[in-house]
């Protein structure tokens, strides 16, 4: 056999697998697969002269740190430290697309790669890049939104992205889980009731369900993200209000963020979530607010103690 017809071979072997789990767990295929390419795709890059470049935050980073703190997405979400100029991210990633590893049946279209920039939510420019992967001719879409310039604190740490059938794992920078809610935290303080990133409730809200947090950490975190986007803070957000709660808009937009990403396990109603939310957060702004800083033990679940 050629290597070219066991490249072949290992690619549909891979698509098979692939398949079969999706039919085990009654995931869409198109879901397993693009998870699969975003995996290998962030290995590539581990593997790269970019792999002190590019830090991970967004829904991949939570399967750093447990499988059921899974959340579906179709992009790779990371935070850049380089130039944030189009055509410099695009050649980065040509490279990655190209760098040696260990066969996985996957190809990325370097010359397919575009890197535009884009403005999250007239918000936050950052630089969105696509390009096209395939596996055993199953045709994949590639996005990677790269934002630039954030304060992390506390600093990355090395994460490890689990991998499937065999394959090593992905070793990288990753967010905290501190500077993970202070940036979402922000993000939704700004944007207020024009915000449709509902994602970020379940996050915090999954986030202060599963783990401990230290109060004074999460304050810094916080405290640090708002000063650098230049973010003020007030003691009763309109992102945490009962006018956020009763939006018509809003309630649709959870139930339809909890249908269409399967997250079975959040409260079903938005006030429920965001009740959650003002006892996580809620002492935390109070103190910014007045200039104090805040310590206290929050376990898995609540309260602060």
């Amino acid at each position: 056999m050629t290597a070219k017809e066991q490249k072949k071979d290992l690619a549909a072997s891979v698509r098979q697998r692939l398949l079969n789990a999706a039919q085990e767990t009654s995931t869409p295929f198109d879901e397993v697969l693009l998870r699969y390419a975003m995996e290998r795709f962030l290995y590539r890059l581990s593997r790269s002269a970019y792999a002190s470049r590019f830090v991970l935050k967004g829904a991949l980073l939570l399967d750093t740190w447990g499988a059921a703190l899974y959340r579906p997405t179709r992009d790779i979400d990371l935070l850049g430290r380089l130039h944030n100029d189009p055509e410099e991210i695009a050649s980065a990633v040509k490279a990655i697309c190209i760098q040696p590893v260990e066969p996985d049946g996957l190809v990325f279209d370097a010359d397919s790669v575009r890197a535009v920039r884009i403005t999250e939510e007239a918000v936050y420019e950052g630089v969105r890049v696509s390009f096209k992967g395939e596996l055993a001719r199953a045709r994949i879409t590639m996005q990677i939104d790269i934002g630039f310039g954030d304060a992390v604190v506390p600093a990355p740490a090395k994460i490890m992205l689990p991998a499937r059938f065999d394959l090593p794992p992905v070793r990288m920078q990753g967010y905290t889980r501190d500077s993970v809610i202070a940036e979402k935290f922000e993000t939704m303080m700004k944007l207020g009731i024009i915000n449709s990133r509902l994602k970020d409730y379940y996050d915090i809200w999954l986030l202060s369900q599963r783990f401990e947090f230290d109060g004074e950490r999460v304050a810094t975190a916080i405290k640090t993200t708002f000063a650098r986007r230049g973010t003020e803070f007030r003691l009763r957000p309109t992102a945490l209000s009962e006018k956020f709660v009763t939006d018509p808009t809003k309630v649709a937009q959870w139930t339809a963020l909890r249908r269409k990403a399967r997250l079975d396990d959040a409260p079903a109603s938005l006030d429920a979530i965001i009740t959650r939310l003002r006892r996580f957060l809620g002492p935390i702004i109070k103190a910014l607010v007045e200039g104090k800083t805040y310590s206290g033990t929050w376990p898995p679940g609540g309260p602060w103690k």
